[in-house]
């Protein structure tokens, strides 16, 4: 398997950081507090995970759809369905509270893997992806967790 390119990997590293604020101001009250006043509470514990999940996971779903251009006949077609899942997932299930749509996120991104793995196989991802994704999905699961354990 290639290695992942150095400009992929620390952009994807550098779009888990939001993640990352949110879990460390679920975790740190006096952090949250500084953040709160210094960004308000959009940009502060879950409230800026899941915003900010919600965009990335409707991102990808692009990032599928451009990978299912890439086939033809009907796995193109079945590409297009799959990829217009994860946008989907997050329009139907993030409205129930912080709980409930850090749950779905989860399981969202989990899902995400999942379709990531299979475009892969189909030779539509590059050789190199699963082992980004896997670790941005390890990483972003861990943060979106802190909020339901705490």
């Amino acid at each position: 398997m290639q290695t992942i390119p150095r400009a992929a990997l620390v952009l994807g590293l550098a779009g888990v950081l939001p993640f990352l604020w949110g879990a460390l101001t679920v975790i740190s009250d006096p952090l949250a507090l500084w953040s709160q006043g210094a960004f308000g509470a959009r940009f502060t514990g879950p409230y800026v995970q899941l915003f900010y999940g919600a965009v990335i996971l409707s991102f990808m779903s692009g990032v599928l759809w451009g990978f299912a251009a890439r086939a033809t006949g009907s796995r193109a077609a079945a590409g297009y369905a799959l990829s217009v899942l994860p946008a989907l997932w997050v329009f139907f299930t993030t409205g129930g509270g912080a709980e409930a749509a850090g749950t779905a996120l989860i399981a969202g991104y989990i899902g995400l893997l999942v379709l990531d793995w299979q475009f892969w196989r189909w030779g539509l991802a590059p050789e190199w992806w699963m082992r980004l994704r896997v670790l941005l999905t390890a990483l972003v699961v861990i943060c979106l967790s802190v909020h339901l354990i705490v």
